[in-house]
């Protein structure tokens, strides 16, 4: 990542700050501060580990190494549409995997990417649930069940 101040970042700036102070010098309070960090900005770049790591008293690696544990911190900025496609088990064995797969063609991504001009995230979660109206997947909270692979892209193409 460069070193760039990313638009986001520099825009919540002061409100960022006032996260981190309130939590200053408690590493146990980390989870909590990337939770509202992440929420205040859509993502956790670089720029805002470090701050989070010196106002906690911890390395940039211990941020890092939550942040890349859970999957919902995320690192990369979000797209406008959010898709997440369930693997769960009902509705993998009801063909998420072939819905995933028509997804990533006709977004030209892969699943935890964005589309380059910002539009679409696609993202694979392991329960929606809704396992009886699966292959099930969400855009921006909103279910979409019963899919095939032809509906699943019918849907994006509906927000595109």
């Amino acid at each position: 990542m460069s070193n760039c101040v990313c638009k986001d970042v520099a825009e919540h700036e002061q409100e960022l700050q006032q996260i981190i102070s309130r939590y200053q010098g408690q590493p146990s309070a980390l989870i909590e501060v990337l939770h509202q960090a992440q929420e205040l900005i859509g993502y956790l770049p670089r720029q805002v580990q470090e701050k989070i790591a010196d106002g906690l008293g911890i390395t940039v690696n211990e941020v890092y190494s939550v942040i890349s544990f859970y999957s919902h911190f995320s690192v990369k900025p979000k797209g406008e549409y959010n898709v997440c496609v369930c693997k769960g088990t009902a509705c993998y064995v009801k063909g998420a995997p072939a819905v995933l797969e028509r997804l990533e063609k006709e977004l030209g991504i892969k699943a935890g990417d964005t589309t380059d001009d910002g539009k679409f995230s696609l993202n694979v979660v392991r329960c929606l649930g809704a396992c009886g109206l699966g292959p099930v997947m969400t855009v921006n909270n909103s279910a979409h069940g019963l899919l095939k692979p032809d509906k699943a892209a019918e849907v994006i193409k509906s927000y595109a």
